[in-house]
């Protein structure tokens, strides 16, 4: 099992490596999980993504108070927010589908702006 959770734990950091460059693919989750799986598998890889210059402290911040920098809830929100407008500026959707994707994407925001600032 400890190989299998080491295993998926860089897979996990490939795919957060990738999320980097592709827009759709995110980063921070993979990173969560690779730390997770670290934890169970590897503590010199967890501590390294935790002591990680550019994603450590964010990692932190989620592991000891599930925090979200404003900085990061604000993208979050505009990046949301100019999807759906694209998504409705582009595709004219049909009025309940238009609510629907909406209904859809207030589920992550309102998670997102519920965590406590970091």
């Amino acid at each position: 099992m400890q190989i299998l959770c080491l295993c998926l734990g860089w897979l996990m950091v490939a795919l957060a490596i990738a999320g980097v460059f592709l827009p759709l693919l995110p980063t921070t989750p993979f990173l969560l999980l690779a730390a997770g799986l670290f934890a169970r598998s590897s503590p010199r890889f967890e501590q390294w993504l935790l002591n990680h210059p550019v994603f450590g402290e964010t990692l932190r911040r989620w592991r000891e108070k599930g925090a979200i920098s404003p900085r990061a809830k604000a993208t979050s929100v505009a990046l949301m927010a100019t999807s759906y407008v694209l998504f409705v500026f582009f595709s004219a959707p049909q009025v309940m589908t238009a609510i629907f994707v909406a209904t859809v994407l207030a589920f992550p925001l309102l998670f997102i702006l519920s965590r406590p600032n970091g």
